[in-house]
C-alpha cells in the first residue's frame, strides 16, 4: 500500500464526518421523544447518588472493554505496541467503525493506523485480519450457547411484541441474518488464515468476477493476498498465544455486555441479568446489518425493544423508559468515540503523514 494511497484513507476521518451519525442519533432521539415517550414516564428516572454509582461502573464496563482491546493487540504485536501506541490505535479505528455504516467498520483503514505505529504493513495485516478473526469468533461462539442457556422464545420475545415497523416484529429473522453473515465470514478467514490460503485466495476472485461484484475486484484480488501474507506470519503461533488473544477478546466483548445491566440498575431493580446481556448480544449481531453509520438509530431502536421486559412499570410506560435507557447506553458507550477520536484524527495524521513527509 503506497503512502498516498494511505493518506487518502486516513485523511477521509475528517472530523467533520461525525455530523451524519450525530445527526442520524440526533434525529431518532428527537422522534422518540415526540412520538414514543411519555414525559410522565420520565418522572420514574430519578438520579440518586446509587444513580450515579451504577452509571460509573457502566462507565467502567467501557473501560473494561477498551483494555481488553489493548491487551489484545499487544499480544497481537508481541509487544511491540507500547501502552500509548495501543491506546491511540483502538480509539482511532473505534472512531472509524462509529462513522461508518456496521456493514464496512473501521478495519479498511486499521492497517494504516498499526502500520504508521512502527510496525510492517504485512504484519499490520495479519493483526487486524486476526482482530476481526477473534471478534467474530466470540459472536460464534457465544451466540448459541445464549440460545441453548436463555432460549429462543423468552430471548426474541419482549413486552411490545407485534409493535413497530415489520421487520421487528421478526426480530430473529434479522438475528440469524447477522449470524450467518458472520459465521461465513469466520469460516472464509479461518480456513484462509488456518488450512489452505490459496485456495481461499482463488474462491474470492473467482467469486468477485460475477458482473454484479466486478467493481470490487481489485479489492478483492488485494484480500486474497492479504490472507495468503497473513497466513504465512499466523501458522507459526503457538496454541498459547490464540488463547491469551481469545481470553482478551472475551474480556473487550463481556465488559461491553454488561454496560446495559449498569444503567438498569441505576433506576430500576434488575430479576435477570443473563436475560439483558443476551440481548445486548443479539442486537450487536444485529447491527452488522445496519446501513447507517455506527448504527445511529437502528441500535437505539432495537435495544430500547429488547429490554422493555427488564423494567416493572406500568405497561403504559414501559416502552418510553425502555428508550430512555438506550438512549443513556448509547451516551456512554458510542458518542465518547466520535468526541475522541475526532481530538485525535488531526494532531495524528499531522504528525504520522505531514510531518514525515515534510522530511522526506
Amino acid at each position: 500500500m503506497s503512502q498516498d494511497r494511505q493518506y487518502k484513507l486516513v485523511s477521509e476521518l475528517k472530523p467533520a464526518r461525525i455530523a451524519l451519525p450525530v445527526i442520524i442519533g440526533l434525529a431518532v432521539v428527537g422522534w422518540f421523544i415526540v412520538r414514543e415517550i411519555d414525559n410522565d414516564a420520565m418522572s420514574h428516572i430519578r438520579f440518586t447518588w446509587n444513580s450515579v454509582f451504577w452509571i460509573f461502573v457502566a462507565w467502567l464496563c467501557m473501560v473494561g472493554r477498551d483494555l481488553g482491546y489493548m491487551i489484545r493487540i499487544r499480544i497481537l504485536s508481541e509487544k511491540d505496541l507500547t501502552w500509548l501506541q495501543a491506546f491511540r490505535i483502538i480509539m482511532l479505528w473505534e472512531f472509524t467503525s462509529a462513522i461508518t455504516p456496521s456493514t464496512v467498520g473501521g478495519t479498511a483503514v486499521a492497517v494504516v493506523f498499526i502500520h504508521k505505529e512502527g510496525i510492517s504493513v504485512g504484519r499490520s495485516t495479519s493483526i487486524v485480519l486476526a482482530t476481526s478473526f477473534l471478534d467474530e469468533l466470540y459472536f460464534v461462539i457465544m451466540f448459541p450457547l445464549i440460545l441453548l442457556v436463555v432460549g429462543g422464545d423468552v430471548l426474541f420475545t419482549t413486552s411490545l411484541q407485534g409493535t413497530g415497523i415489520a421487520l421487528l416484529n421478526n426480530l430473529v429473522v434479522v438475528a440469524v441474518i447477522g449470524y450467518v453473515i458472520i459465521l461465513a465470514w469466520v469460516i472464509l478467514v479461518g480456513y484462509g488464515l488456518f488450512v489452505d490460503p490459496k485456495k481461499i485466495r482463488k474462491i474470492i476472485i473467482w467469486f468477485f468476477r460475477l458482473p454484479i461484484l466486478k467493481r470490487w475486484h481489485k479489492a478483492a484480488v488485494k484480500a486474497g493476498d492479504d490472507i495468503v501474507e497473513s497466513s504465512n506470519e499466523l501458522k507459526k503461533k503457538p496454541f498459547m498465544f490464540w488463547i491469551k488473544a481469545f481470553t482478551a477478546t472475551f474480556l473487550s466483548w463481556t465488559s461491553r455486555y454488561w454496560v446495559v445491566n449498569a444503567i438498569l440498575l441505576a433506576f430500576f431493580a434488575v430479576k435477570d441479568h443473563l436475560l439483558i446481556f443476551a440481548r445486548q448480544l443479539v442486537t450487536w449481531i444485529m447491527m452488522i446489518i445496519s446501513p447507517t453509520p455506527g448504527g445511529s438509530g437502528f441500535a437505539e431502536l432495537i435495544l430500547g425493544r429488547f429490554i422493555s421486559d427488564a423494567i416493572e412499570a406500568d405497561p403504559e410506560i414501559v416502552g418510553s423508559l425502555a428508550l430512555a435507557i438506550a438512549i443513556i447506553w448509547r451516551i456512554i458507550s458510542y458518542y465518547p468515540y466520535l468526541i475522541i477520536g475526532a481530538s485525535i484524527v488531526p494532531g495524528w495524521i499531522q504528525r504520522k503523514f505531514v510531518r514525515q513527509a515534510k522530511k522526506r
